[in-house]
């Protein structure tokens, strides 16, 4: 399995392979912005418009594959606003039904947490459906829970679900260093 941060150009050239993945996550029940409607093409547009996001700077990618095929990707979208230049959004956590299971998803989440400290960013924030497997998956990586808003996005089948809101720190001492140092 590879890991690769993807410039603008390396997320068009996996366009079909990210098309494939967002339609197999939302087939496979994720609440990640999408209903179960969305077709391939729709998906294919979609990325399209993250290299866009990509080639201006708000975007950071990662792709996860096997051999050629995409299996999953994790996106960091960093604010445009002088006051929160600290800090970023986790956003596409996506690992493929097939490959789910072997610690992809944890893999990708912590590639995003130490990219985002080495960069200077200290604070790193989500939202994800309340109950879902990738709350499970936030809460075990040490995501700090910060409130649930009830009725928030609808799931793939079109039914609305709360989300539950997380951020962690990064990139910033313990509270015990701090104190030693």
């Amino acid at each position: 399995m590879i890991v690769d941060r993807a410039d603008e150009h390396r997320v068009t050239a996996l366009l079909d392979g990210l098309a494939g993945l967002l339609t197999d996550t939302v087939a496979g029940g994720a609440s990640i912005g999408f209903l179960a409607s969305l077709d391939h093409a729709e998906a294919a547009d979609w990325w399209r418009e993250r290299a866009a996001a990509v080639a201006a700077g708000r975007l950071v990618v990662w792709v996860a594959r096997e051999e050629e095929r995409v299996t999953g990707t994790v996106s960091l979208a960093l604010p445009d606003k002088p006051n929160s230049r600290h800090r970023a959004e986790l956003v596409k956590l996506m690992v493929s039904r097939e490959a789910r299971g072997r610690g992809l998803g944890r893999r990708l989440l912590t590639i995003a947490e130490e990219a985002a400290a080495a960069a200077g960013l200290t604070l790193l924030h989500l939202d994800t459906e309340t109950g879902s497997p990738a709350e499970r998956l936030y809460r075990s990586a040490g995501w700090t829970r910060a409130g649930t808003i009830p009725d928030y996005a609808a799931d793939p089948r079109g039914e609305l679900r709360p989300t539950t809101l997380y951020f962690k720190q990064v990139g910033v001492p313990a509270a015990a260093d701090a104190v030693a140092g």
